[in-house]
């Protein structure tokens, strides 16, 4: 799933390049989805929602389903699924008191401005909705990341890489969430090490695509080389195979108040 960042920014995504390379995202998703708990004939938000693999499923399941997404490409995509979905800034949602349920999956962490994401997510849900979601937590891709940061620092670019990413601890994701009106009533931290089938240079430039944006073009294949070739002793074993370092956050909360 995709970042939902404003629409002025380039959009770093390519719907088939992501099914290609980051498909497992959506596969590893059901956990979430079962939180969840969709019913007929409830209004769902999917936001994020990316090529709308997931949103299909809860359209399955009886609900009435609209997907966003920062980036026209991924909203294309899931368009072709049949799934009503739109471009939208999740830092300016403009619902009010539309949905029973907002649903996330791999995607509030590319939304590094959190008070406004929860304020807008507050505001589009009924009195006593949920908001059910999964997102990389404290410490997820953390070997990455810290290749990531050394090869830009190599490059000329200075960056803790927050401008990209948020990856919450427990206690930040409940304090946020609780000063956005929610009552938090399940939040665990998850260490899922992911196999990556494709490569971490793929990885990188799918999944990574907007860090490595930090540089010119013509510098970027290298830069994913270099990448590799630090993350590789802590994430690729003897025979070859990539397992990047996931840690994910999966909460269930419900909207106390109005605002």
């Amino acid at each position: 799933m995709t970042s939902a960042a404003p629409d002025h920014r380039p959009d770093h995504w390519d719907a088939r390049g992501y099914a290609r390379a980051a498909r497992f995202v959506s596969d590893l998703g059901a956990p979430v989805v079962a939180l969840l708990d969709p019913r007929p004939g409830e209004r769902i938000l999917d936001l994020g929602c990316g090529d709308g693999a997931l949103t299909a499923r809860l359209a399955e399941a009886g609900a009435e389903v609209r997907g966003v997404d920062a980036s026209p490409d991924m909203v294309a995509a899931a368009r072709e699924r049949g799934i009503e979905a739109q471009v939208m800034d999740a830092a300016a949602l403009t619902f009010a008191r539309e949905f029973d349920a907002v649903f996330s999956n791999a995607a509030l962490h590319w939304m590094t401005d959190a008070e406004a994401v929860l304020a807008g997510v507050a505001r589009a849900l009924v009195p006593g909705g949920r908001f059910v979601a999964e997102q990389g937590g404290m410490g997820n891709v953390a070997a990455i990341r810290t290749a990531l940061i050394a090869v830009l620092a190599e490059e000329g670019v200075e960056t803790t890489l927050h401008d990209v990413w948020r990856f919450p601890s427990p206690a930040e994701q409940t304090a946020a969430l609780e000063s956005a009106g929610f009552v938090v009533e399940s939040m665990e931290l998850i260490p899922r090490p992911t196999p990556v089938a494709a490569g971490m240079e793929q990885w990188l430039a799918v999944l990574a695509a907007p860090a490595m944006a930090k540089l010119p073009e013509a510098r970027r294949e290298a830069a994913r080389a270099r990448v590799a070739a630090l993350a590789a002793p802590a994430l690729r074993d003897g025979a070859g195979n990539w397992t990047a370092d996931y840690v994910r956050l999966r909460f269930r909360a419900r909207l106390e108040r109005a605002e």
